[in-house]
């Protein structure tokens, strides 16, 4: 029995389509290919005769095909190469057909063409796809339109490579990037997003501190061969940084700005130590060291210590006495010489 509809008109045609009765008292029941097979007929009244039409093809499934982009690194410095990667899965049930890419790439990191593939997994085998033109979109994105457009079934998924390269000009953007799908029934994807961090690396005119902090065996506040380092101690330096030393006692710290640097010793990181004195130095008996940073360079910055108990203080020397020059003796006046005793006048003769 048929379940049919009819439609009468001033040439008293009849139209009726048909569909399985089984349709009516159940729910449509899909085959595997999810299609519904569907047919029309027209007659005439008075003669009786039928025509039937063309069987009509109806798909009841539903593709849905997913965009998740990913790259190769997290940061990238001017002459480095990006390799980003578009997986696309077919999560419906029925199959997508795939045109094209399309890419906007952050600023300053350029597209090598040679490097496009694809290739689509469906069940058990892989078959590579090929790309035909490469529209350039503005300045930086691209669209990448297959040499035939790619069929995905349900459950496949189809991985799309490509590389790019980073340019100085990628220091001043923003290295985030948008890429879509683009279908055959003239809808797109999910557009997915991947962040590039962009280091400026050499193109920077910052600059690289290293240093160590150690026990000083020689006190002479410098670092020598099988002079050990402290772990952990921690380093504070002008512009709010906080470092911490590792096992062997050795610091850096990348992208500073030139100019005049200042890094101070936590005193409490490092119980039981103390800097090492140096006579010569008034600025070494200090927890404080300073570098003058240039453009682009590295510098280094020590601190050595040495254990509070064998530390003797310096003896300042004393100084010399001043020699005091003795009192001239006086002399000793020379005693007056005694008078003469007088003589007795001479008696005169009396005869």
């Amino acid at each position: 029995m048929n379940f049919w509809m009819q439609l009468r008109s001033r040439g008293r045609l009849i139209l009726a389509i048909t569909l399985p009765l089984a349709a009516l008292a159940t729910p449509l029941r899909l085959t595997a290919q999810n299609l519904v097979t569907n047919t029309a007929f027209g007659s005439d009244s008075t003669s009786g005769t039928n025509v039937q039409s063309n069987p009509a093809i109806v798909s009841t499934g539903t593709a849905n095909l997913e965009l998740v982009k990913t790259g190769d690194r997290s940061s990238a410095e001017p002459g480095d190469t990006v390799v980003y990667r578009l997986i696309f899965a077919n999560r419906g049930n029925a199959a997508a057909t795939l045109e094209s890419i399309q890419d906007d790439l952050p600023q300053g990191l350029n597209l090598q063409q040679d490097s496009l593939r694809a290739i689509l997994q469906a069940g058990s085998g892989t078959t590579e796809e090929t790309f035909g033109a490469v529209q350039t979109l503005g300045t930086r994105g691209f669209n990448a339109a297959f040499a035939n457009p790619v069929s995905i079934p349900p459950g496949g998924v189809l991985d799309v490579v490509y590389a790019a390269e980073v340019t100085p000009d990628a220091i001043r953007g923003s290295g985030r990037n948008i890429a879509l799908g683009l279908l055959s029934n003239g809808t797109s994807t999910n557009s997915d997003t991947h962040r590039l961090r962009i280091r400026p690396g050499i193109a920077s005119n910052c600059g690289t501190l290293l240093g160590r902090v150690f026990v000083d065996d020689n006190m002479d506040g410098f670092q020598q061969p099988g002079e050990i380092g402290v772990p952990y101690a921690v380093i504070f330096l002008d512009d709010g940084n906080r470092i911490t030393t590792d096992e062997e006692g050795l610091y850096s710290v990348n992208c500073l700005r030139p100019g005049r640097r200042v890094g101070t010793l936590d005193y409490t990181s490092v119980p039981g130590y103390q800097i090492t004195p140096d006579p010569n130095f008034i600025e070494r008996d200090s927890v404080s060291r300073w570098v003058n940073m240039a453009p682009g360079a590295t510098r280094r910055m020590n601190f050595g210590l040495q254990p509070l108990a064998e530390i003797e203080p310096i003896q300042e020397p004393e100084p010399a006495p001043i020699p005091v020059p003795e009192p001239e003796p006086i002399p000793i006046p020379e005693p007056e010489p005694e008078p003469e005793p007088e003589q007795p006048a001479p008696v005169p003769a009396l005869f």
